[in-house]
């Protein structure tokens, strides 16, 4: 007869032994899901051509599986069959057209003039078939399309965004591509819960989730509790979203709240939960850098999410 000592230390090896099997399946499979199914990490290419071929080439070259749309009219019909089918071959999703003008300038022919910028933009999404067009929802600020206003977080705003987005929508009526706001720290939406406030509001399927962590960190608890916000965009809005903005922020010491965009990996936000997050929605959303200064920045910024990823069981192919 074994002592009872003797059996328990050969139970628990054999136990420890199996769960450390387990586990390494348990790894095994994760890197094979991850292979499988990469994530998709795009930004810009540093590269003088309009020819569709060599600018898909160049994002492959840099690791990149999506990126943003080349510039291009509505009515470039030719150029836009010959980038789509480029960026398609290439396995490159574009995720992006970006529609960058403020759709409540204060003048009221300037709001009409930027209003149908917009829907130009989302009908070259739809023709491209990019994931989504992308505006922010705007500015009462007469001087900054961007800009702080006392008015930003009023009903007001609101219900103008709504009104705007509706107006854009149903303006061009998209078959392939969504209509998105992105998130901003000193206007609407500027939470999760703002921005399923304006999902209902603007009740329509073609408007879709842009999500931007840092733009939401607008204050020390959310700074420090980025995680947690994280976690919480995701869980609240995860089947809406159709793209994601990558860098980072930093708290810059003094005597007021000072936040500063930085490259990914020299400031706060956890890349490893927002990569977690966006390879649980099981729906290819695009993770885009931006901001970046050069392409040395980008290439940092790159090395940096990708060694993250690499780092928790992720691959971007």
């Amino acid at each position: 007869m074994q002592k009872r000592g003797c059996f328990d230390r050969r139970r628990f090896f054999k136990s420890a032994g199996h769960f450390a099997f387990r586990l390494a399946v348990a790894g095994v499979a994760g890197r094979r899901l991850a292979a499988a199914n990469p994530m998709r990490l795009g930004g810009p290419v540093f590269l003088k051509s309009a020819d569709p071929l060599i600018l898909a080439r160049a994002h492959r070259d840099l690791g990149y599986r999506a990126a943003y749309a080349p510039n291009m009219k509505v009515t470039d019909s030719d150029l836009i069959e010959e980038t789509a089918k480029a960026f398609s071959q290439s396995d490159v999703v574009i995720a992006e057209v970006g529609a960058w003008v403020n759709m409540l300038d204060p003048d009221p022919d300037t709001r009409a003039k930027n209003l149908s910028f917009v829907m130009e933009k989302l009908a070259l999404a739809d023709e491209l078939g990019a994931r989504c067009c992308v505006d922010i929802a705007g500015s009462f600020n007469p001087e900054k399309w961007s800009g702080p206003h006392p008015e930003n977080l009023s009903q007001r705003f609101f219900d103008e965004t709504v009104a705007n987005v509706r107006a854009v929508i149903d303006g061009v009526k998209p078959k392939r591509t969504k209509f998105s706001i992105e998130m901003m720290g000193w206007a609407i939406p500027s939470s999760p819960d703002e921005y399923l406030r304006l999902i209902e509001a603007v009740d329509r399927p073609s408007f879709a989730v842009h999500i931007d962590v840092c733009n939401m960190i607008n204050s020390p608890s959310r700074i420090y509790n980025n995680t947690a916000l994280i976690r919480e965009c995701f869980a609240k809005l995860g089947s809406r979203i159709v793209s994601c903005h990558a860098k980072d922020v930093a708290w810059v010491p003094g005597s007021q709240v000072h936040f500063e965009e930085v490259i990914p990996g020299r400031g706060e936000v956890d890349y490893a939960t927002y990569l977690q997050e966006i390879s649980r929605l099981k729906l290819d959303v695009p993770l885009m850098l931006e901001h970046l200064k050069s392409a040395e920045e980008y290439d940092e910024g790159r090395h940096y999410i990708q060694d993250v990823a690499k780092r928790i069981g992720l691959s971007f192919g």
